[in-house]
Order: C-alpha cells, then sequence, then structure tokens
C-alpha cells in the first residue's frame, strides 16, 4: 500500500496544479486509507500571520473560558477556534488551496462545496478525547461501506507532530461500519492499529469524515491550532451559507470549489459566535 503522503513539487507550486499522477495517488489514499497528507501545499507567510492572529484570539478565548463563559471543547483543553472571517487574514492558499481541492475534486467529483469554515486548538496539557468518528453513515442499514461524500480539509500553521498532540487517526477505518463498540476497536487495532498524524508546516490533511481519529494530550508548551473546512458532494444538503467580511472575495476563486460563501459588511463573530457541528 503506497504511503498516504505527496509532496508538491516547485514545478507543481508554479502550476498550481499535482501532476496527474501525484492526484491519482493522493486519491487513491484518501480511498484505501481514509487520508492523505499533502507537503508543501500551503504559503508559509499566510500560515505565519494566521498563527499571530489565532494566539491572540486563543488567548481571549481561554480568558472567556476561566471566568465561566461556555466555550465550545468537548474536553479540556481542547477549544473549538474558527479562524478569522475577515481581511487581512483569509487567504486562497487556505480557502481555496489549489492542491487540496483538486483532490478534493477528484474524490467527490464537480460541483463540489464547502460547507465548513472553523478549526480545533489544542492547548498544552490537554486530555485525550474519546474514539470517534466526526459523522455517522448516512445509510444507517448498509453492512458495507459506500464511496465518500464529505471529506475534511485540516491546515495547521504550525508543523504537527506526536508532542504537540498531532491526531490520532485510524487508517482504513472510514470503511468499517457499525458502532465503535470496545470489541470492533480492540479487533481493529489488531489487524490496522492507529497512527499519529505528522505534517510538516505548510502541510493540508485530506480525511474521509468517516474516519476513526481523536485528539490527544499535547505534551508540549506550544498551542496548536488546526483549521477545518468540509467539502462535500454537489448533492448534500447546504445547512448553512458561511459568512466572511467584505474585502476578501478573490481569495475564495477556485475552478474546482464552490466557498458556499456570502459576504458582509461587518465583521462575522467568528469566535464567540455558533459553530455547525459536523458529528
Amino acid at each position: 500500500m503506497p504511503e498516504p503522503r505527496v509532496a508538491v513539487s516547485s514545478a507543481e507550486r508554479a502550476a498550481g496544479r499535482l501532476t496527474d499522477a501525484q492526484a491519482a495517488h493522493a486519491v487513491q489514499s484518501v480511498a484505501a486509507q481514509g487520508y492523505v497528507v499533502v507537503e508543501d501545499a500551503v504559503d508559509h507567510t499566510a500560515l505565519d500571520v494566521l498563527h499571530e492572529k489565532m494566539l491572540a484570539d486563543t488567548r481571549e478565548l481561554v480568558t472567556a473560558r476561566d471566568r465561566g463563559d461556555n466555550i465550545s471543547g468537548w474536553k479540556h483543553g481542547h477549544l473549538q477556534q474558527k479562524p478569522p472571517h475577515h481581511p487581512p487574514y483569509v487567504f486562497r492558499t487556505i480557502v481555496a488551496n489549489p492542491f487540496a481541492t483538486q483532490i478534493t475534486r477528484g474524490v467527490l467529483g464537480e460541483g463540489l462545496f464547502n460547507a465548513f469554515y472553523s478549526g480545533n486548538t489544542n492547548l498544552p496539557g490537554s486530555e485525550e478525547q474519546p474514539l470517534h468518528r466526526d459523522a455517522l453513515p448516512l445509510w444507517h442499514d448498509w453492512d458495507r461501506a459506500y464511496p465518500a461524500t464529505t471529506l475534511v480539509v485540516n491546515i495547521s500553521p504550525i508543523d504537527t507532530h506526536p508532542d504537540k498532540g498531532s491526531t490520532e487517526i485510524w487508517p482504513g477505518s472510514h470503511r468499517v461500519t457499525g458502532e465503535l463498540t470496545a470489541a470492533l476497536i480492540a479487533e481493529r487495532r489488531a489487524t490496522a492499529p492507529p497512527v499519529r498524524i505528522t505534517a510538516p508546516k505548510g502541510s493540508a490533511v485530506i480525511r474521509d469524515i468517516r474516519l476513526w481519529h481523536r485528539g490527544v494530550p499535547n505534551r508540549s508548551d506550544q498551542v496548536r491550532h488546526m483549521i477545518a473546512m468540509v467539502h462535500q458532494i454537489k448533492w448534500y444538503r447546504r445547512v448553512a451559507t458561511l459568512q466572511f467580511q467584505t474585502g476578501c472575495e478573490a481569495e475564495f476563486k477556485s475552478d474546482d470549489l464552490d466557498p458556499n460563501a456570502e459576504f458582509v459588511d461587518a465583521v462575522p463573530d467568528y469566535l464567540f459566535g455558533p459553530h455547525l457541528q459536523h458529528s
């Protein structure tokens, strides 16, 4: 089984497209393993600007949490944190990354759209999450897996590795049906044990939303942000339109992805506003 990883070459970066062979490898990895890591896909300058702003936003969220506000987060040390929805913090290299969207279109076909722009923040000293899927199967009575309908695109502004609480994933588990019972988990661990994602700065990680995974403790002294987008097949029901401030429309230009976005005059309340849940 080929490693679920590709690296964008300088020639591909100049062209704004993966070669057919690279794209086919990535699509095959998502189908077979449930994920692929795309290295050197995201501009570092944009990540640095976004990282500084998100660190300031994290401090604001933690202050609100510590005074007793109801801040979204599943386990201690894990925050649901949206990146800014306004200029100058919206970047095409993230919201319409050409290499990520080339792969998600290769899996889902034409007409796909983005249904989500949020993220998860793993603070130093965090706890382990329960093993879970982000979405239940669409057809609960099926005893076999169906092709992908929804893919998650994750981008972190920094290097991610196990010491920083990189996500634990279970390769191939997107094709496993049934509830995540202790017996099923033990059986899967014996045949296809979990791995921890290693993604150098500039990587995009694409995974099937059904893939088993969990957040794990961040043993470093760095806050690890992870931006999340959810690309869905064209016939999937649209729950809501994503709001961004006017002035960043050009960042969403893409031949492969419908941004599913509207642009408003005021800065959307991205930090304390509601989060659409995909779980």
